[in-house]
Formats: C-alpha cells, sequence, structure tokens
C-alpha cells in the first residue's frame, strides 16, 4: 500500500486506524479509471499486509457527495472495450474491498449513487450522515449494477426490497436505509466522522487476529449451509488457541487490566 494517491487521501487519526477519503471534490467524488486503480492498490495491499492496521474507515471529501458513482464524463465516448477494460478495474477494488482483511467502516458523508452506493455495501457496515440519499439508477442508463449491487443490496435489505430500488432506480434516504437493515447508524453531519472513527478505534483496541478471524467466518460462513458455516467457524477458532493474544486476554482478565494485544 502507497503512501499517496492521485485520488485518495490517507490519514492515521489513530495509530491502528486508517483514514481513506475518496478525493476528486471538484467531481462529487465520482470513480474514474484511476480512483479505481487506487482503490485496488490499497485494498490489494491491504489484503497482502495489513501492518499495523486494525480498523479502515472509508468516507468521500466535502459534505454532499460520498461517490457519485462512475465518472460519465470519462466514460462519454468510450468505446466497448474501453469500457469493458475499465470496469475490470472497478470489479477487481470491489471484490478486494470485500476480502480486506481489516474491517472497513464506511462513513457515508453525502449522495452515494451508483459505484458510490456499491462501494458503502462492500464495506463492513455503513454509518451515514442524515441528509445523505443513496441509489442505484443504472438501470435509466442503460446499464445495471455491475459493482456488486445486485448482491450486497438483497443481503442487507432483502430481496423483494432490493428489486424495487434496482428496478426502479429511484433513490432512498439514510432514515429509511436504516430501517431496512442496510445502514447500521445514522449521524448528524458534523458527527458522522467522529462516530465513525470512535467506532473503529474500539475495533482496532481488539484483538487483530480475533477481528480478522471472526469476520472471515462471518463473510464466508454465510454462502454456507448452517452446519458447514459451524465448521468454518471452528477452523477459524482453533487458529487463534496457539497465539499470544489468546493468552494475554486470559491474563489481562485474571489481572483485571486492559489487555494489550500484539497481532500474534
Amino acid at each position: 500500500m502507497r503512501e499517496t494517491y492521485a485520488t485518495l487521501t490517507t490519514e492515521r487519526p489513530h495509530a491502528d486506524v486508517l483514514l481513506v477519503t475518496l478525493n476528486r471534490p471538484e467531481a462529487a467524488n465520482a470513480m474514474n479509471t484511476q480512483m479505481g486503480r487506487d482503490l485496488l492498490d490499497l485494498f490489494d495491499g491491504l489484503i497482502a499486509d495489513p501492518g499495523h492496521c486494525r480498523a479502515v474507515v472509508l468516507t468521500g471529501s466535502g459534505k454532499k457527495a460520498f461517490c457519485a458513482g462512475g465518472d460519465l464524463k470519462e466514460r462519454n465516448g468510450m468505446t466497448d472495450e474501453a469500457w469493458q477494460d475499465q470496469h475490470l478495474i472497478f470489479e477487481r477494488g470491489v471484490r478486494a474491498l470485500i476480502e480486506c482483511p481489516v474491517p472497513v467502516v464506511a462513513a457515508v458523508n453525502g449522495a452515494a449513487y451508483g459505484g458510490g452506493c456499491e462501494i458503502a455495501l462492500c464495506c463492513d457496515f455503513i454509518y451515514a450522515a442524515r441528509h445523505t440519499r443513496f441509489a442505484l439508477p443504472e438501470v435509466t442508463l442503460g446499464i445495471m449494477p455491475g459493482a456488486g449491487g445486485t448482491q450486497t443490496l438483497p443481503r442487507a435489505v432483502g430481496e423483494r426490497r432490493a428489486k424495487e430500488l434496482l428496478l426502479s432506480g429511484r433513490p432512498w434516504s439514510a432514515e429509511d436505509a436504516a430501517d431496512w437493515g442496510m445502514v447500521n447508524r445514522v449521524c448528524e453531519g458534523e458527527r458522522l466522522l467522529a462516530e465513525a472513527l470512535e467506532t473503529a478505534e474500539t475495533i482496532a483496541a481488539n484483538a487483530p487476529i480475533s477481528i480478522r478471524q471472526a469476520k472471515r467466518a462471518m463473510h464466508h460462513g454465510l454462502s454456507l449451509s448452517l452446519a458447514d458455516g459451524m465448521l468454518f467457524e471452528i477452523e477459524a477458532y482453533n487458529r487463534m488457541v496457539p497465539t499470544e493474544d489468546r493468552r494475554e486476554g486470559v491474563r489481562s482478565f485474571s489481572e483485571k487490566r486492559k489487555p494489550v494485544f500484539t497481532g500474534r
């Protein structure tokens, strides 16, 4: 993972928390080819080596937009081949986001349309500013969601609700998203980032191996039967038994102190 990107900013508000900001405010943080490459590089890097990163908060620059989706100005006039080549980058980027072993909290600070909504849905959970609007309007443009939306939205809100939203292309509010189970918390705009970072710091204080294994067990287990999912869970659980963090957790409880986890 690089330190600097053309379309993203990265900060360390806490030693173990990475704040990633989609940074194309002049285009409502719309995703162009370079942003796709930057997201792929960043999350591929975290898959390869999380290092000292124990939680990620993903947000957008400014107060109006999280991400307006794919940059249609860049796409205007693209050949079919160029469009598909670009979309392959987007596909790989969202897959890397989904597969990231480090928990990713979306702090959706404004409009999340099309690919922006899909990016948020690929995160582990979502906090949204009260003024946020979500939409997957691709069918109104002659395309369809192709960065996971047809899969992640039904898992978040249920099949029938997702069909209504996807096939109509209509936007929905942060409050509706929370009522339907897509958004975990609706925040006042000025409090959004602070609340997302507070939760990320709470996650980062826990045992990192435990966090990664629990996330992996939930993510993959949901595609299995209950019995197979429980077998997968035990395999993940057993990997923590010989760790120093497991021993530290028990020691700290016995000694009535806060544990110091090292990820070993």
